[in-house]
């Protein structure tokens, strides 16, 4: 008889977002003539920067010729994409990253999700809590979780609290841990960290023989000076950790997939490469990702792509802005948006998470996240994102002021 992985049966029936569409279709299917303003899920809504499309474009043509045309790929990315990978994000930034280094792939969220396959079952897992829940849930799925405990979360996952008094930041752990998953700037709660406070990590890491998972998927979205954009920014770090980089939010590849992952060829644990081992992994699971949505992800770093995309940065920060000082004004506690594309939102009135899902929903439209979602220590919290048009999210901020005078 076919045994099914009894660890998939642990988790909930549907991820986070999933729930929050089949309630929001719910209500749009009671309520037709009801207009929703969506600050839940992070999606853009500006289009393509025009040197993007023009890329994309040239390239599709290309395919249609025989003396152009391209089947396979190289599984790790096109040479092209790499080496602008390296020039502009990296070595721009004083740090030397090789191509043989960078691996492209159709988004952060399935390598941060994979990731887990070169990594033995019995690793103790660390998280920030509130947390990206594809960490958690992927460990879950390989056995690394243990079991649920109500109120207390995964009995072989350690939880490193990022709190109000604590400004977010999660504090390194008391005891032994191998995998430590780590996002900046944050999502949820949308803080960034500085230099001297990620050493720390890296120094952690590189004591204890543990490897840091690093998140920077927003890292376009920074604007203070210390916040480092890469965690090959500190010294040592090539020798504990793993990069985690995404065109879906710097430009806007929400619906067109792409994003790498950086592995330097000095992290080796046991002696055995981890750079070669991913290589390994992704060489046997998967063909690479378009040529097309290659050469798109290349005009990124042209002189025209990069003035576009940070013209909808500027854009989608605005919107950030709006959020944060408007709710503040009104007497909401309100955190991130600085350097995230992300509000931290204290629930008023002592409403939970799912509580006040429903009431802002019924009572305004908007749509948001509940933090409890992320997390046991994101209860009482709420995750709404600056990724609308600049006109609804004028409109939510001033709905939500109305219906909840805090």
């Amino acid at each position: 008889m076919l045994k099914v992985n009894p660890n998939f049966v642990k988790l909930p029936p549907s991820y986070l977002f999933v729930d929050i569409a089949k309630r929001v279709n719910e209500f749009v299917l009671k309520n037709p003539d009801r207009p929703i303003i969506r600050l839940g899920i992070g999606d853009v809504t500006l289009p393509l920067p025009k040197a993007v499309v023009d890329a994309m474009v040239k390239a599709s043509q290309e395919m249609g010729h025989a003396e152009t045309f391209r089947g396979y790929g190289m599984e790790c990315g096109y040479e092209f994409l790499r080496q602008a990978i390296a020039d502009n994000d990296f070595k721009k930034r004083g740090v030397e990253i090789g191509i043989d280094e960078i691996f492209v792939s159709d988004g952060a969220k399935s390598d941060t999700g994979n990731i887990g396959d070169i990594f033995c079952t019995d690793n103790i897992v660390a998280v920030c809590d509130p947390v990206y829940p594809v960490y958690v849930d992927t460990n879950v799925m390989a056995g690394r979780a243990g079991e649920y405990e109500e109120g207390k979360g995964w009995s072989r996952i350690v939880y490193m609290p990022c709190l109000k008094e604590n400004n977010f930041l999660p504090e390194l752990p008391k005891e032994p841990v191998d995998i430590i998953y780590l996002c900046f700037p944050n999502n949820p709660a949308g803080v960034g960290i500085s230099k001297t406070e990620l050493k720390k990590w890296v120094d952690y890491a590189n004591e204890n023989k543990s490897v840091i998972l690093f998140d920077a998927a927003y890292e376009a979205f920074i604007t203070e000076p210390d916040m480092p954009h890469s965690i090959y920014e500190i010294p040592g770090a090539k020798t504990c950790a793993i990069e985690f980089r995404s065109f879906s939010k710097t430009a806007g590849f929400t619906g067109t997939r792409c994003a790498f992952t950086v592995i330097p060829k000095e992290l080796e644990f046991g002696g055995v490469s981890l750079n070669k081992m991913w290589s390994r992994r992704q060489s046997t699971k998967m063909n690479g990702v378009p040529y097309v949505i290659q050469r798109a992800a290349e005009a990124v770093y042209s002189e025209e792509g990069a003035k576009q995309i940070r013209e909808n940065i500027t854009y989608y920060l605005n919107n950030a802005k709006i959020i944060r000082e408007g709710l503040a004004a009104a007497g909401f506690e309100v955190y991130g948006g600085v350097d995230s594309p992300y509000i931290w939102l204290k629930t008023p009135n002592g409403l939970t998470s799912w509580e006040f899902f429903d009431l802002l929903l019924e009572k305004t439209g908007v749509v948001g996240t509940p933090g409890s979602g992320f997390g046991l220590n994101g209860e009482g919290y709420f995750r709404l994102t600056s990724f609308n048009t600049k006109e609804n999210t004028e409109k939510a901020v001033a709905r939500i002021i109305e219906s909840f005078q805090a």
